[in-house]
């Protein structure tokens, strides 16, 4: 969707039953025949922002690489160097799943303050049968907490150390063991793939993201971050969900993915992060009438921020994409793209009662205040959990 028409209904009310909405209009039309009422009178109430793209269970961070940055080290520098995702498969490695799921948790709660209520969470910083699993039950654990976690399996985010002189073998050891445990399991919605030069290739990419297609998979990819190498056009492909990243994709790959339905999934924070000033074609993706999504990408190396109002205002800067654009590619889009778009992502009746109210008058002060939670309540499922 464009998202250019938010259907913004002034001094408007909501009726919420059974963990669903019941009633949507005006305030004065609302029939709360002696309902619990919740005042939000001078402030913004929105849907429940959706994050279709992060790394959300990791131990440790990478202040290292921050400042390493900050000397002028490049990405592929400093994972060439130790840090990168090695550095954090590392620490991960040696955490226990209590230990990761306590982080977890607090990560969750950083979600929460920034107005989010569904969280797609992806594996990756194991990569070896026993550690992806432990990430993967994590994401499971998750669930406990007021909010839905949608698990995606990212085995194939680097080639571990321990195969880095015989890459195919990791590719294997991802085909022939991790994928079958992990769809049998059903410890994963969706399968990716982070398919650059220097981590898998596009025919290794093709070989990962095939074999948990037949294994009924849905698919995801990082494509075209750091190089433009035909990522989006294997995701179009092969029918994937979703693209993310593109921050070199060019007209050709926009075409592919508007040909084969290929959500984009924009990540202007990991650019912002990096110190990057090639950010996605979000025009002309829009433009050519893609359902854009807008994600943090949160993780600890290059994107550690929760924030989607604050990714918001990056896409509006930096990509030019206009506040109501950033508004439906943080909620009815990225639900679509997890599959949900008939339960959440938008306050329509019938839908999940997952909503947020922020201390504004006017949606655009999300993006145009930024870089502070103005989160006043959050609900899901009709239940306030935030404060």
């Amino acid at each position: 969707m464009a998202g250019r028409d938010l259907g913004i209904i002034r001094d408007g009310g909501m009726l919420v039953r059974d963990g669903k909405i019941d009633m949507v209009g005006p305030s004065d039309k609302i029939d709360i025949n002696g309902a619990e009422v919740f005042d939000a009178r001078g402030k913004v109430v929105l849907p429940g922002f959706i994050d279709a793209h992060t790394h959300l269970v990791f131990a440790g961070n990478r202040l290292d690489d921050f400042e390493r940055r900050a000397r002028g080290e490049t990405y592929e520098q400093i994972a060439k160097a130790g840090g990168g995702i090695w550095s954090s498969v590392k620490k991960t490695r040696a955490a226990s799943e209590d230990d990761l799921l306590a982080e977890a948790r607090k990560h969750a709660r950083w979600f929460l303050k920034c107005g989010a209520t569904t969280v797609e969470a992806k594996s990756g910083y194991g990569l070896s049968l026993d550690e992806e699993i432990k990430i993967l039950r994590v994401i499971h654990r998750l669930n406990e907490m007021p909010m839905e976690f949608v698990p995606t399996f990212l085995g194939a985010h680097a080639i571990p150390e321990e195969f880095r002189g015989t890459p195919e073998r990791y590719v294997d050891l991802v085909v022939e063991e991790m994928l079958p445990r992990v769809a049998s399991n059903k410890l994963a919605e969706y399968c990716d793939v982070f398919c650059e030069r220097g981590y898998f290739d596009v025919e290794q990419s093709r070989k990962i993201l095939s074999a948990a297609k037949k294994l009924g998979l849905g698919l995801r990819i990082h494509a075209d971050q750091l190089t433009n190498n035909g990522g989006a056009d294997l995701a179009a492909e092969l029918g994937a969900v979703t693209a993310d990243h593109l921050e070199q994709t060019d007209e050709r790959g926009i075409a592919a993915m508007k040909r084969a339905g290929v959500q984009p999934v924009l990540l202007p924070g990991s650019v912002y992060s990096l110190g990057g000033n090639r950010y996605p074609r979000a025009r002309e993706m829009i433009d050519a009438g893609l359902d854009v999504v807008l994600a943090t990408d949160f993780n600890p190396g290059s994107s550690p921020t929760p924030s989607l109002p604050m990714v918001c205002s990056i896409a509006i800067t930096e990509m030019k994409m206009t506040p109501a654009e950033c508004l439906t590619a943080a909620t009815i889009n990225a639900a679509r793209s997890l599959g949900r778009a008939d339960k959440i992502g938008s306050l329509e009746i019938g839908k999940q009662a997952d909503f947020s109210i922020f201390d504004c008058e006017d949606y655009r002060e999300l993006m145009y205040w930024f870089g502070f939670p103005q989160t006043h309540a959050v609900f899901v499922g009709g239940q306030r959990v935030y404060p």
